[in-house]
């Protein structure tokens, strides 16, 4: 990807509305012991470059090649539903945001079964959220008025429409798949749960779990 595409394909992706979602990725990091990191799905490589500029020694994973050149660093081309957990042993967290989605339901408890067999004490994964929520955000001073406002309802009452083989195949909060659907999911795989929050602009769930 060239320098001008590039930057649009960045500015596309990494929007005001979302920022704040990878912010989010970092702080959680950061109540955890943790230095040496397995990032799951970087996409543009945003959160990589935060992890490795405040330290972590970061390891990305996808299935296919890297989308971005800097930084540099080792990067594993594996397709998680074949995921092997001895490929990925030796790390203090797994960090998995925004990607679980794109694989069949059933083969989700495979991949997060394979996450703690791999031996990481801590795992943090984020997956859309379309439960019943309110957003409001404002803003005000004498030159400029600006709010935000969003309100999600009524999506526990219709099922999800999957799409295409890459795009979501399934979403937190539709009819059939509430938030307790998830949560047994995770807990089965022999994860615990130690915290639970919401990012507001991207509307995702985020667990920060610890191996059982």
């Amino acid at each position: 990807m060239a320098g001008p595409e590039r930057a649009r394909a960045w500015r596309a992706y990494y929007t005001e509305k979302r920022i704040g979602h990878q912010w989010m990725q970092l702080d959680l990091l950061g109540g955890l012991p943790a230095t040496r990191v397995l990032e799951v799905g970087p996409h543009l490589g945003l959160v990589t470059a935060m992890l490795a500029n405040a330290g972590y020694d970061v390891v990305t994973l996808d299935r296919g090649p890297r989308r971005f050149e800097r930084p540099a660093g080792p990067h594993l081309e594996i397709d998680l539903t074949r995921l092997d957990p001895a490929a990925i042993r030796g790390f203090d967290a797994i960090l998995c945001c925004e990607t679980l989605e794109h694989l069949a339901w059933a083969d989700v408890p495979g991949v997060l079964r394979a996450f703690r067999a791999a031996g990481a004490p801590h795992l943090i994964v984020s997956v859309p959220y379309e439960g019943l929520q309110f957003h409001l955000s404002l803003y005000v001073n004498p030159w400029r008025f600006r709010q935000r406002v969003a309100f999600r309802k009524g999506r526990s009452l219709r099922r999800f429409e999957a799409g295409p083989p890459g795009a979501h195949q399934w979403e937190v909060g539709w009819r059939g798949m509430p938030l307790r659907t998830w949560e047994r999911a995770l807990q089965a795989a022999g994860w615990r749960i130690a915290r639970r929050t919401f990012s507001a602009g991207c509307r995702s769930v985020f667990h920060v779990l610890e191996a059982r």
